[in-house]
C-alpha cells in the first residue's frame, strides 16, 4: 500500500517558466533562445545545467546565483508560480489520510521558501542543500526514506523526470509517479522508459488520489 506521497519540486509542484526567463535575461540572451536551447539540451539527454554553458562557457551557476542575490535578483518562486493542480491536490491527498513531503535538488534559499508556502500543508520538506546529496544519487533517496515514518515500498514518489525521478526511486524501492508537467516530461512522456516504467502516469497531480486509491484497493 502506499501510506506516502512525497514530491519532487521543479515543474512537479513549480512551474519553473519565470525564473528561467530570468536566468535567460541575467545572460542577456533572448528567452525564446534560450527556451529553444533548453529544450534541445533536455531532448540530448544533457544536464540541463549545460545550457549555461552553450552560451557562457566556464559559467558557475552557484557563483552566478550568489551575485544574482548581491545584485537583489535572487532565486525565487511564490504562490503564483504554483501548478493550478497542486493546492487541490494536496488537500485531497491530505482528507484520505497519506503522510505527505516534498523533496528535490533545490537550495537553502529555496528550501526557506518551500517552508514558507507548504509548511502547513505537509509533513516533511527537504533539499539536496539540506541533506548534501542530490538526484539522482541513491543517497538522496536514502534520506528521503529515512524522513518518511513508513517502510520503503509505502512511498510513492511523484516527480516529472524518468532519469532524475522515477528510475532512482524505483531503484530505491519506492513506487513512482511521472507527472506531465513541463519540458522534460513533454520531451519524455512518449519514450519506452516513462511508459512501462512508473508506477503511475498522470496528466494532472488531481488524478493522484484515485490512483492511489485503486492501488491500495488492489493490494488489500
Amino acid at each position: 500500500m502506499i501510506r506516502a506521497v512525497v514530491f519532487d519540486v521543479g515543474e512537479c509542484l513549480v512551474d519553473e517558466t519565470r525564473e528561467y526567463g530570468t536566468w535567460a535575461d541575467w545572460l542577456g540572451v533572448p528567452r525564446h533562445t534560450f527556451a529553444a536551447m533548453f529544450g534541445a539540451v533536455i531532448a540530448q539527454g544533457r544536464d540541463y545545467r549545460d545550457i549555461f554553458q552553450e552560451f557562457r562557457p566556464g559559467f558557475d551557476l552557484y557563483a552566478e546565483r550568489d551575485k544574482r542575490a548581491e545584485a537583489g535578483q535572487p532565486e525565487h518562486f511564490g504562490e503564483e508560480d504554483l501548478y493550478s493542480d497542486v493546492r487541490p491536490t494536496l488537500a485531497r491527498l491530505r482528507a484520505d489520510g497519506l503522510w505527505l513531503g516534498i523533496a528535490g535538488n533545490q537550495t537553502v534559499r529555496a528550501g526557506r521558501i518551500l517552508r514558507d508556502l507548504f509548511t502547513k500543508d505537509v509533513d516533511l520538506i527537504g533539499t539536496s542543500d539540506d541533506w548534501g546529496a542530490s538526484k539522482p544519487d541513491p543517497e538522496f533517496f536514502v534520506k528521503v526514506a529515512a524522513a518518511v515514518p513508513f517502510r520503503i515500498d509505502e512511498i510513492l514518489y511523484v516527480g516529472d523526470r524518468v532519469d532524475n525521478d522515477i528510475k532512482p526511486a524505483l531503484s530505491a524501492g519506492m513506487h513512482a509517479a511521472l507527472i506531465h508537467h513541463g519540458p522534460w516530461a513533454t520531451i519524455q512522456w512518449r519514450s519506452d522508459e516513462a511508459q512501462k516504467l512508473p508506477t503511475m502516469r498522470v496528466d494532472s497531480l488531481m488524478d493522484l488520489p484515485e490512483q492511489i486509491s485503486n492501488l491500495n484497493v488492489s493490494v488489500r
